[in-house]
């Protein structure tokens, strides 16, 4: 999966044979633009299987089919903090590892990403108030959220 500085994500499923493609393992396609990434032989064989919203790439370069942006499939919380336990799994990894570069390369992405969690924090608390005030208490009634 990546993340984009315009909030948009992308979700990758590596595919490397027919019976990999058509295992029932389940994909994550859950991001905004969903992808295969496999070799241009598979790809031939199952290009008329691949639905219509998930693009391709092929040996990994070049998209052979685009990907239709969709709605998350999971909220978009939930994805960002998957993000930040799975940034500080590879922490901790490159951690034990004593390698200072990879060390402080990873704390700053971190701290990227915990930046990045308080500003969306602030801009949610910012918009929620500014729900309240114009809708009252029963905003999300109101707007049909609820």
């Amino acid at each position: 999966m990546t993340y984009d500085t315009k909030g948009v994500w992308r979700c990758y499923e590596i595919k490397t044979s027919v019976s990999d493609f058509r295992s029932k393992s389940k994909n994550t396609f859950v991001g905004h633009l969903n992808y295969y990434v496999m070799p241009h032989e598979l790809f031939t064989k199952v290009r008329d299987e691949i639905p219509a919203h998930i693009g391709v790439y092929v040996n990994g370069i070049s998209v052979d089919k685009r990907a239709k942006r969709q709605e998350l499939l999971i909220d978009e919380q939930v994805l960002k903090d998957s993000f930040i336990r799975s940034l500080d799994r590879e922490h901790q990894k490159f951690y034990k590892s004593q390698s200072k570069t990879i060390i402080q390369n990873t704390e700053r992405k971190l701290r990227n990403l915990e930046q990045s969690k308080e500003r969306y924090q602030q801009e949610n608390r910012r918009l929620t108030m500014h729900l309240q005030h114009k809708f009252g208490r029963n905003w999300r009634q109101i707007i049909g959220w609820e």
